[in-house]
């Protein structure tokens, strides 16, 4: 019991130091804000071959948005960490490690980007919000007789907002791992233009959206790292990220 004891914290340890990205992970994309209240950053995506090969940039940098009050450590595929923790409505971009949703999402009739699965959504479309709920942070797609929840904590996917003309779930406290009240509904959705900080998702200009994302597939595995500098410079190499 005592050799147990003494090689917990160890276990835990390495384990916090372990490199977190999937091996068969071959896009990476990077956001590197200021610190910690930043509200913009500059993004950028990145492609290996295998988990032996270094990374080369596949698209220019892009200048994106993010929550309005900064961010805060989400979660994701990286290990807990100290320090502030995203929790629903802080309007704070969770930090970390994420693997992408493979659905984009729109309300056009036909995707233009035609490397990535595409559902228009209709009005009965929801993201639900609502932490109590068994479908929390998940899609929920009503039937044409299904009532609407009644508290009204959920997101309605199709709105009547060019900002949310395109977007792709941002795997932040997503099923089957979901955490009540740590935060849902994180997207890569369009921008309002440039310095329009967001309810803690993150936006780029049109062009970009498009840019960035036909430059991957689900197939690529493609994780978002977003990380305040002074933590990107404590990971990078332990991370192995560009």
């Amino acid at each position: 019991m005592r050799f147990l004891s003494l090689a917990l914290p160890f276990f835990l340890l390495t384990h916090a130091w372990a490199n977190p990205l999937p091996k068969e992970t071959k896009v990476l994309i990077l956001a590197v804000p200021e610190n910690w209240n930043s509200t913009v950053t500059q993004l950028q995506a990145y492609r290996r071959e295998n988990d032996r090969n270094s990374w080369t940039a596949i698209t220019p940098s892009f200048g994106a948005n993010l929550g309005r009050n900064g961010l805060a450590w989400g979660r994701g595929c990286h290990p807990p960490q100290e320090g502030p923790q995203k929790r629903e409505g802080d309007k704070k971009s969770p930090a970390g490690m994420f693997r992408l949703g493979s659905v984009l999402y729109g309300s056009d009739n036909k995707s233009p980007i035609s490397n990535w699965r595409y559902r228009m959504v209709t009005d009965r479309d929801l993201w639900i919000e609502d932490p109590h709920s068994t479908n929390y942070n998940r899609h929920l797609i009503l039937s044409t007789h299904e009532e609407f929840p009644e508290n009204h904590l959920y997101d309605l996917m199709r709105q009547n907002d060019p900002a949310h003309a395109l977007k792709i779930f941002i795997r932040h406290n997503a099923p089957p791992e979901v955490q009540p009240n740590a935060g849902s509904a994180i997207f890569f959705h369009l921008s309002r233009g440039r310095d329009h900080p967001t309810t803690g998702c993150t936006t780029l200009l049109r062009e970009d959206f498009e840019t960035l994302f036909r430059n991957c597939t689900p197939k690529d595995q493609p994780v978002y790292v977003l990380l305040p500098k002074s933590v990107y410079l404590q990971w990078k190499s332990v991370w192995n990220l560009p």
